[in-house]
């Protein structure tokens, strides 16, 4: 089959070429992909850390080629939506039958193959949190992929939803219309305390937006593009009236309950247009290595789409 193999001897690292077909263990089906999409750590990190020839890829949409040998999971046909810590990025995936959601027949794949990391980490971000219906949430970094979301989901629950971005003028506007009512530029900039936060970012960022959390309020730490550490002052620990019950919370994404049913959730609300995927760079998977670099740069914004052509 063929995938975007890692080759550090090339510009972006990604060289499309050849890899032996995977072998599905019996609790998976075998997906023929036909888009994925990138995401921010996974060209930051994955790309640099993956030995030669490796094939990453977390997030990929396509069709059951064959459907998993005990029975589970979807019939062959199927049009599904994807998540594992690698092999989206080829032509042919093998993924566990409860790491797959079913798709909505005619819906975009490209648009599809936005969820699973961006999607998925924001639903389980604000679950996280609890109810939203009322609340004060503070999204960071929020004109990434994961943010975009974030603030569109957030609103959909009922939420007063801050965004903020490191650039509000060029940000803003679009973040607003996604649902956000408020933008700022940083945590410190907030007048009110928040009930939760979604951080992105990390590093002094997480800090601040942890002290501005009003009573029994919770930051969900998701993203560290910051590539920096957490240094809490003395003092931002302390709990007075206004600062109790506060909590920071990790996650990681395969050890969710749920995930089938996060992804066919999503994959229904993007293909029915509630949840726009906020597609900033779409093309061949042969041309990887300009949004790959874009990201890096940090010049591009949302979520970039390769077809699998």
């Amino acid at each position: 089959m063929r995938a975007l193999l890692i080759d550090r001897s090339v510009p972006g690292g990604l060289r499309l070429g050849e890899a032996p077909d995977p072998v599905p263990a019996p609790g998976q089906a075998l997906i023929r992909t036909t888009a994925t999409s990138l995401n921010y750590g996974e060209v930051a990190f994955g790309v640099a850390d993956a030995p030669e020839g490796a094939v990453l890829g977390w997030d990929a949409a396509g069709v059951v080629e064959r459907a998993a040998a005990d029975g589970s999971g979807p019939a062959a046909g199927t049009p599904v939506v994807t998540v594992a810590p690698d092999g989206g990025w080829a032509e042919l995936r093998a993924v566990d039958t409860a790491l797959i959601g079913d798709v909505p027949p005619g819906a975009d794949p490209g648009a599809i193959s936005t969820v699973p990391v961006a999607g998925v980490s924001a639903v389980q971000a604000l679950r996280r949190i609890g109810p939203l219906l009322g609340k004060r949430i503070l999204v960071t970094g929020a004109a990434g992929g994961v943010g975009r979301y974030a603030v569109q989901l957030a609103r959909a629950g009922g939420a007063h939803v801050v965004a903020s971005t490191g650039n509000p003028e060029a940000h803003g506007p679009a973040l607003l219309e996604l649902g956000a009512h408020d933008i700022v530029s940083g945590p410190d900039d907030l007048a009110v305390r928040v009930d939760g936060v979604v951080d992105l970012v990390g590093g002094p960022q997480l800090v601040a937006a942890f002290g501005q959390l009003a009573g029994g309020g919770t930051l969900v730490s998701v993203g560290h593009s910051a590539g920096v550490g957490e240094s809490f002052p003395f003092g931002a620990l302390f709990a007075n009236e206004g600062r109790h019950d506060r909590s920071l919370v990790t996650f990681y994404l395969l050890a969710g309950q749920g995930l089938s049913d996060d992804l066919t959730w999503l994959a229904g609300e993007v293909a029915a247009g509630r949840i726009d995927p906020q597609i900033s760079w779409r093309g061949s998977w042969r041309e990887a290595a300009e949004p790959a670099r874009a990201l890096l740069d940090r010049r591009l914004h949302g979520k970039a789409v390769l077809e699998i052509d």
